[in-house]
């Protein structure tokens, strides 16, 4: 007598389960399909900076995968924070991507006493996609005028002058801010620290000769180190860039134990569907092996990566810590 209330409690649970799963089965092709629409990638430093260079190349390359437009968003300021920020805000539907880079996401956690993100918790990762060198580069008339041909000229130079050389950055905290901190505090040198808000304004003061150096990321310098209007010293790697190889790192310019290089991945807001993370890193990765990309990056100065998002986890955490050891040794802080 009591089998058959069983039998429709079971029933019922049945076509109860089934309606849920009708009811889940729109967001199957959603994933399938993405990108359905604009994808935005938001670039936390303005145009013409390594960060910019990166997120067009990869943009491109999505473009034509995903025959949808792939566009970059330029939102600079406070050492890449203002920018970085906005991405950790939007909707975690893959349509927002950040081009992260080694300041973002490994050094102003260090450096800033507050951030308005939480590199770690706000974001997940997509993919390295450049790891480049930092290169320390004068204003050639400067350079000249004080007989400045290599690291150990500049060195005996600032040992007689502290504080006279205006050193230009990127931005408070960015790495081309931390490589300089860390050659003072490696040579027993003083300059004065000027930052900019990215490479173009930077390196346009540079040039002008209001600024007098400045250690930037290799691909944004490159054109200009080409036609001189930039006077190589060293690069901040452990070994020499095969764009460069004539011109030292900085262990064999003498700064023994110097390496301090920048990166650059993608990043999505915490959120984002797994499945929509690993096509976006796979589309990445794909368009980096391209020998027309491979070989656009390489003459810049960068390597072209592609990792997946575990690896590049990983990479970011190892960052983090030794970033955060050469602001403990520089004592840069940003209030």
């Amino acid at each position: 007598m009591h089998a058959a209330p069983v039998r429709g409690r079971s029933a019922a649970a049945a076509l109860f389960a089934a309606a849920l799963a009708a009811i889940a089965l729109p967001a199957a092709p959603a994933l399938a399909n993405y990108p359905e629409r604009e994808v935005r990638i938001i670039v936390p430093f303005p145009a013409g900076g390594t960060t910019d260079i990166a997120a067009r190349v990869v943009a491109a390359e999505l473009g034509k995968t995903w025959n949808k437009p792939v566009v970059v968003d330029n939102k600079a300021g406070a050492g890449g924070n203002v920018g970085t920020a906005e991405a950790a805000r939007a909707t975690a539907d893959g349509y927002t991507l950040l081009m992260g880079t080694v300041s973002t996401h490994a050094i102003n956690q260090s450096v800033y006493a507050k951030l308005p993100y939480d590199p770690v918790k706000d974001f997940v990762p997509v993919t390295l996609v450049i790891p480049v060198p930092n290169i320390l580069e004068l204003n050639p008339a400067f350079a000249d005028r004080h007989g400045i041909r290599n690291v150990a000229d500049l060195i005996k130079y600032l040992k007689a002058n502290p504080g006279s050389v205006n050193m230009a950055s990127t931005g408070n905290g960015t790495s081309t801010h931390l490589s300089g901190e860390l050659f003072q505090n490696m040579t027993g040198t003083r300059m004065t620290h000027v930052p900019y808000k990215g490479s173009s304004p930077a390196l346009t003061d540079v040039m002008a000769g209001s600024a007098d150096l400045i250690f930037d990321n290799l691909p944004s310098s490159m054109a200009f180190l080409k036609s001189g209007k930039l006077r190589p010293l060293a690069v901040t790697g452990s070994q020499r860039s095969p764009a460069l190889p004539d011109v030292p790192t900085m262990a064999e310019a003498g700064v023994a134990g110097y390496d301090a290089s920048s990166w650059f991945g993608l990043l999505a807001p915490a959120g984002t569907p797994p499945a929509v993370v690993d096509k976006i890193q796979r589309d990445v990765a794909a368009a980096l092996q391209l020998p027309a990309v491979r070989a656009q990056l390489q003459a810049q100065g960068a390597t072209p990566s592609g990792n997946t998002p575990d690896q590049f986890k990983q990479f970011m955490a190892q960052e983090t810590a030794k970033w955060a050891e050469v602001v403990k040794k520089s004592g840069a802080k940003v209030d």
